[in-house]
């Protein structure tokens, strides 16, 4: 039986792509870089933001002093701006309800940095308490390191085999196999179908609410 499901936070719980390209295209323009459609940061996330500025950045500028610039101007407008167009997926918040209801334990494993992170969920599930919020933090490897899944299940005390974690990405495969709990993928998210089979996942959904049936 699981007791505690672990979510991913962009492209899992909140479609979060329309805010995280307007904000690296402030960033990037106010630089004197090209900026890029939004559909293209679909595969320019998912590893922690300065993964996404470097590859946001021109070939030939993908330098740690240009990301540290484009990170600089990132922060303060995403810290304003991160709700402007970010909106939770269909059935989220149903779900999360439904989970809340039967006592099974939530929790946010992101590769966001932990100040959004920590801004976003209550924002957006007030009435939802989660055990645990945890983005990218200074000194904590970032998925698909597992640490943040077992810091979490520490917190929830729960052990392995009482865990679902639930991602959008071969990055969120990739963490839960490496903390060898349970994955399931979900194909409304960044990225497509063929990306999460080829981390082996417990199962593949297409709506929030198929979730109840692996608990």
């Amino acid at each position: 039986m699981k007791k505690l499901v672990i979510f991913d936070l962009d492209g899992t719980l909140l479609n979060t792509i329309a805010d995280l390209a307007a904000s690296t295209n402030h960033a990037l323009a106010a630089n004197g870089y090209p900026t890029h459609p939004t559909e293209e940061y679909r595969f320019f996330v998912g590893n922690g933001i300065n993964k996404l500025f470097e590859r946001a950045l021109p070939e030939g500028e993908k330098t740690e002093a240009n990301v540290l610039k484009i990170r600089q101007r990132f922060i303060p407008y995403y810290d304003v701006h991160c709700a402007d167009l970010t909106k939770p997926y269909p059935g989220i918040p149903e779900l999360l309800k439904a989970l809340q209801q039967r006592e099974i334990q939530l929790a946010v494993a992101s590769n966001k940095y932990q100040r959004a992170t920590g801004k976003l969920i209550p924002y957006f599930f007030p009435d939802i308490h989660f055990t645990a919020i945890l983005g990218q933090r200074e000194g904590v490897p970032r998925k698909p390191d597992p640490q943040i899944v077992h810091e979490i299940m520490r917190m929830a005390n729960v052990s392995t085999d009482e865990v679902l974690y639930v991602g959008d990405s071969n990055v969120d495969m990739q963490t839960a196999n490496n903390a060898r709990v349970d994955s399931v993928g979900v194909t409304w998210g960044f990225r497509p179908r063929a990306e999460l089979e080829q981390g082996s996942p417990f199962a593949i959904i297409d709506k929030a609410e198929e979730l109840l049936s692996f608990l």
